[in-house]
């Protein structure tokens, strides 16, 4: 293992395998295979469910066997399939010579030719691929954006008192509180995953060119329209799309690529302000012993985990992009261009992956140098200047804005003093004075 890590073109499969092995399951080569497997074992079975004429035969006894063929695939499994292919030059054929000789141990051996029946290869495709991602986002994706959510979801809380200066094109504006504009981004997350979940996994299930022409023919008394969806939707618990080409539209797989990129830019826009927070000392980083910042430079303790979390996420987008624009487009009833793209599925999601576990890991680092935070507000005493004019305009008080533009616009410092010389030289009642004098940076953060 360590060999092939050392060895691997790819930092998905070699510096970060440990934190997208779980992946192999579903994307890699032995993955897809096995998907492909369970989707011929199953549609064996419905034909069978079907009762289609030749198979009422089969003992519904040896369904379980037959599941047992992908319930319990393995590497050496897989690695028959691709001796097959070495042979057929063709990946799907081989799935379905080596599900012929299992049915031949199995005894099933009379009723071989009905796997694959009236199939083209990319129903096997287009139903696995779509398979493996609902499962993937089920065992992956979704539990580790929720840890996500939950880790941002407590500090927003330990943070929901501290008060802080904010920030708009960079310079000093109205006070916020930390634990809030946390929870700007919990908020961003939380809409953009609920629309992720809307979205059907799409499967295409049709024959050679969507039509089940195959099927029609041989069995014109079978209602194929409606076991393709029962297949698809009650079997394999995906949407089936209907009318197609030979292929899957993908543009329900666009949709949830787009979604993918809308979370990722979400964490991507976190990453760099809490990055940002870190540089301004907002943050102090818990120190670990033993590791090292910088090898020039002893004292540096580096934002490390937020920088790698924005270049993969960078990088897993970039893919998502090309695989929506790409994978919607195919020349008349079907070219191959699918195909050779879909097989980088899992690389986007492996970056996200290494990205939001980087997040984590982050976040777990940080502590906030509330001593930082509130010297920084106890410097712009000008962010009270809103409050004031507005209270101003409350009380009739003639051009209210006007009169603390003429105290703010300067480069001269502006502390505590100078806004309470400034309210108490104002032409207004001593209640109004006292309510005015209470206003403070840090105090001053809205709802």
């Amino acid at each position: 293992m360590l060999l092939n890590q050392l060895t691997a073109i790819s930092p998905i499969d070699g510096r970060y395998r440990s934190k997208t092995e779980l992946l192999s399951d579903f994307f890699s080569e032995f993955g897809l295979i096995k998907y492909r497997v369970q989707i011929e074992v199953e549609y064996f079975i419905a034909l069978c469910e079907a009762g289609v004429p030749a198979l009422k035969g089969v003992d519904i006894e040896s369904f379980s066997g037959l599941r047992d063929v992908y319930t319990s695939f393995s590497l050496a499994d897989a690695q028959k399939v691709k001796d097959i292919e070495k042979v057929t030059n063709h990946d799907v054929k081989a799935v379905e010579y080596f599900l012929k000789e299992k049915f031949e141990d199995l005894g099933m051996g009379e009723h071989k030719e009905f796997i694959h029946f009236g199939l083209t290869s990319q129903d096997i495709n287009n139903t696995a691929t779509p398979l493996s991602l609902k499962d993937a986002m089920a065992r992956t994706y979704y539990p580790l954006l929720d840890e996500l959510t939950g880790v941002l979801e407590k500090l927003a809380s330990e943070w929901d008192g501290i008060a802080m200066l904010a920030r708009t094109h960079g310079q000093p504006a109205s006070p916020t509180r930390l634990g809030k504009e946390i929870r700007v981004f919990i908020e961003r997350l939380d809409v953009q995953l609920e629309q992720l979940e809307e979205i059907p996994v799409p499967a295409k299930f049709g024959g050679a060119t969507g039509n089940m022409n195959a099927h029609k023919l041989t069995y014109p008394e079978i209602d194929w329209f409606s076991f393709g969806e029962r297949f698809v939707v009650e079997v394999l618990g995906l949407k089936r799309s209907w009318p197609t080409t030979q292929i899957e539209h993908y543009d329900n797989l666009a949709a949830m690529f787009h979604a993918f990129q809308r979370i990722n830019t979400i964490l991507l826009d976190l990453a760099r302000d809490l990055w940002t927070y870190i540089s301004m000392d907002y943050f102090k980083q818990k120190i670990k012993k033993g590791e090292i910042g910088s090898s020039a430079m002893p004292h540096k303790v580096n934002p490390i985990d937020f920088e790698n979390a924005e270049g993969n996420l960078g990088l897993a987008n970039a893919t998502f992009s090309h695989l929506a624009s790409k994978l919607p487009v195919s020349r008349l009833q079907r070219d191959l261009t699918d195909s050779t793209v879909l097989r980088n599925l899992g690389v986007p999601l492996g970056h996200t992956l290494i990205a939001m576990q980087s997040m984590i890991k982050g976040l777990g680092k940080l502590i906030v140098n509330e001593t930082a935070i509130r010297a920084d507000l106890e410097r712009h005493w000008p962010v009270v200047a809103e409050a004031i004019q507005s209270i101003l305009r409350r009380e009739n008080y003639p051009k209210p804005y006007e009169a603390l533009l003429d105290l703010t616009r300067t480069n001269e410092a502006i502390t505590q003093e100078t806004i309470r010389d400034f309210i108490n030289g104002l032409s207004l009642s001593e209640d109004v004075k006292a309510e005015l004098l209470k206003i403070t940076p840090w105090n001053y953060t809205g709802l």
